[in-house]
């Protein structure tokens, strides 16, 4: 290949810009790969590797009629790096992806060290565009972000302009696997046979258990917004506190579903805390779903009120976070560049998008528009009808700036038959029907351009 196209710029080295650097590093572009975390990590940081998952260790499902499988079909195609170390670091978890999350982004960021088009820098990016002149760059990605620097966020507040430029997240605890009572936990998988080998291990309620700890959670203290803020949370991952504040019923039907779960003696527990291995050896648990505002004091007394919880150790406890998002519908074109600074390009969460497979996805979409722009070719759209094209879409014409996963509601209807609509499964019948659709149309595009995908 040509190694005469220019240099690239990725500032993070998250998800997103893990994929945008590998994905232009293996096209023969210089990559300079800036990350801050090593001088300054951000309040939801635990290691110094690239990639880190910040608050559970899945990666969604591997279904392939599931929006995720989707997703991961074609990101598989664009040669994801996130997908490739994922199944390395891969744990049990039924049909999710789930992975040591240690070793997972140990391994994305020996990849991308060795890599020989990989310079990595540790600084802070305070102004990219300035960055990007002092390394002799063409282009820059910015990739970092819900947790952006306050001083990168200035100068795009500044540069690019201001738009609600932020949403609240917030993180599940991990429970220590020594530390709790198995004599009232079992293993089981949604609707499958109890088995000590499955991948899930649940914390049964009876009814007057459930209501004491939902008590619990409305009453407990919670940690406050910033100043002159409130919270605004993403719909999909509301805290388990604010669940409950909602409604008494609310994470019955929700994260504590007791739906396919039944106990050894056949019956069905009024409610359930899921519990999903957090490590290879099941040294530790992540609480599925239970991400809380909660304090640090307050997670330790209502949590051990769970079955099976009275004497736990919590190796991590849950937090939130403020999270900065663009308006991309105003700020940015579809290739996900800059309309003020066409050499400018933001990519993954920062865009409007919530997930890892969805972040990781952006980057991978802004490289490839990236690489054809630094070869002289207009950007390429990727359809409607595709799982990326969907989520570019809905970024770029959503009204106002709420962040969404991936879901087959962002992909145009499916017409049924007449026999399909009386079909009491109709709902997985079309969600197959748009996923093979989608997987078709995706096909083509890679048809016609191989050479983004391999």
């Amino acid at each position: 290949m040509n190694n005469s196209l220019g240099k690239v710029l990725v500032v993070g080295a998250g998800l997103a810009g893990s994929e945008a650097a590998m994905y232009l590093a293996k096209r023969d572009i210089k990559v300079i790969l800036v990350e801050n975390k090593t001088i300054q990590r951000n309040p939801s940081q635990k290691i110094n590797d690239f990639a880190e998952l910040v608050c559970t260790n899945s990666l969604k499902s591997m279904e392939p009629s599931s929006g995720h499988g989707l997703l991961k079909y074609e990101m598989k195609a664009l040669g994801s790096i996130v997908l490739e170390s994922g199944y390395e670091a891969k744990v049990p978890a039924g049909d999710a992806l789930a992975v040591d999350r240690e070793n997972f982004s140990r391994i994305i960021t020996k990849k991308l060290k060795d890599h020989k088009n990989i310079e990595v820098v540790e600084a802070e990016a305070q102004d990219p565009l300035a960055m990007m002149k002092e390394y002799g760059c063409d282009q820059v990605i910015v990739a970092t972000g819900p947790l952006t620097t306050e001083k990168l966020s200035d100068w795009i507040v500044a540069n690019i302009g201001k738009e609600d430029f932020y949403f609240y997240d917030a993180i599940a605890p991990v429970v220590d696997a020594d530390t709790l009572d198995y004599s009232k936990l079992y293993f089981k998988d949604r609707h499958k046979e109890a088995d000590e080998s499955a991948d899930y291990l649940n914390a049964p309620m009876n009814e007057e258990q459930y209501y004491a700890f939902i008590e619990e959670l409305r009453n407990a203290d919670k940690v406050p917004a910033q100043s002159f803020e409130e919270y605004k949370f993403f719909e999909a991952c509301l805290p388990v506190d604010l669940m409950a504040e909602r409604g008494v019923d609310t994470p019955r039907f929700s994260c504590m579903k007791p739906i396919g779960l039944k106990m050894e003696d056949g019956t069905a527990p009024f409610a359930v805390v899921q519990l999903r291995k957090e490590n290879l050896l099941g040294s530790a648990f992540n609480l599925v779903g239970f991400q809380t505002r909660l304090t640090y004091k307050e997670q330790l007394r209502v949590f051990r009120t769970i079955p099976g919880f009275e004497k736990a150790s919590f190796p991590h406890l849950g937090s939130v976070h403020r999270n900065s998002f663009l308006n991309s519908r105003k700020l940015l074109n579809f290739d996900l560049s800059s309309k003020e600074y066409p050499c400018l390009s933001f990519a993954g969460q920062i865009t409007g998008v919530e997930g890892y497979t969805e972040s990781a996805s952006m980057g991978l979409y802004v490289a490839a528009q990236v690489y054809r722009k630094m070869q002289g070719k207009a950007s390429i759209p990727f359809p409607i009808e595709t799982g990326i094209g969907a989520l570019i879409n809905y970024i770029m014409t959503a009204p106002k700036p709420v962040p969404s996963n991936i879901n087959f509601g962002l992909l145009p209807t499916i017409a049924l038959n007449k026999e399909q609509r009386k079909n009491p499964k109709r709902k997985k019948i079309k969600k197959q029907l748009a996923a093979e659709k989608a997987r078709a149309v995706f096909d083509e595009l890679v048809e016609s351009d191989k050479e983004l995908f391999w």
